[in-house]
Parts: structure tokens; sequence; C-alpha cells
């Protein structure tokens, strides 16, 4: 496993525990689940690439745009989801005609870690669950490597979740 994987790894397990907030990201304090990719954003690269708005728990639903796998694309290097590795970001649908709406991050022997609301950020299985349900996969940059996106391109401006 190469020092980046580990790396997001060992800041996402930091999170556990964090009570589920949403639309925090707040080590120990709340988080949800983009909240903690930002977090683990923050401590690998320094500030966030971008300002999120306040975004409505069904904000997924009243779009029906895939808002998050864009934001996702503009900082991290899109996959497929059969070839994520230990240290990736999943995507998930809660159904199959629903934009994507939950994340987590791949840890090693088949789990994950995510903020699920009403519970804190915790380490669990990557079940047939949530597996059938993974719609994107995403890699962090590798330190030094240009980000696709930077803050000349977008002038505050963001359609993210």
């Amino acid at each position: 496993m190469t020092a980046l994987r580990a790396s997001v790894i060992a800041e996402a397990r930091s999170w556990i525990g964090t009570p589920y907030r949403h639309q925090a990201s707040l080590k120990g304090v709340g988080c949800d689940c983009l909240g903690l990719l930002r977090g683990v954003w923050r401590e690998l690269y320094g500030a966030e690439p971008e300002t999120l708005p306040a975004y409505a728990a069904d904000w997924a639903e009243a779009s029906g745009a895939e808002r998050l796998a864009e934001a996702a694309r503009r900082h991290l290097a899109e996959i497929s989801v059969a070839g994520a590795e230990p240290g990736d970001v999943l995507l998930f649908r809660w159904r199959p005609h629903l934009s994507a709406k939950h994340a987590a991050i791949l840890a090693e022997q088949g789990r994950m870690i995510h903020a699920y609301d009403g519970l804190a950020v915790c380490e669990v299985f990557y079940a047939p669950f949530w597996q059938r349900r993974a719609a994107f996969a995403f890699r962090f940059p590798a330190a030094g490597a240009r980000v696709p996106y930077s803050r000349a391109q977008n002038s505050g401006a963001c359609s993210a979740a």
C-alpha cells in the first residue's frame, strides 16, 4: 500500500466516533459523509479546494443531478468501482434511479469508513448491501500532483452537494 493510501485510511480512522451532524466537518464534534471526506482532504492537502453552499438533506432527490460525483471529478481522479482500492472514495446511490448521495473511504480487508445519518463515523464491512449501491469511485491525487481544479477556475460558485 502506498504512503498516500495509508495516510488517507489513517486520517479517516482518526474520525471514528465523530457524531453524525449534517453539513459539519469537525473531527470529534460532528460530520456527515461529505464532511469526513473534507476533513481527510484538509489533513492531506490543506485548505478545501472550494467552498460548499448549504445543502438540504434531500439535495440529491431535489436536483436529480449527479452533483456529488461532479464535485468529486473536479478534485479527485475518477476510477472504476471495480478498480477501487484501500484509500479510494466510493459514492453510493440508495436506489438505481437516484443520484449518488453517500460517500465512504475504502479500507483494507473489505471494509469502509463513513459517516452515516443517526450514527457516528464508523468502519464497517463493504458488504454486498454497499457493493450493490456503489456508483462511482475516485482516487485522491498524489502529493504534489496538480489537482484538476483551482479556485481561479471557479470564482467561489459551487454546484457540489
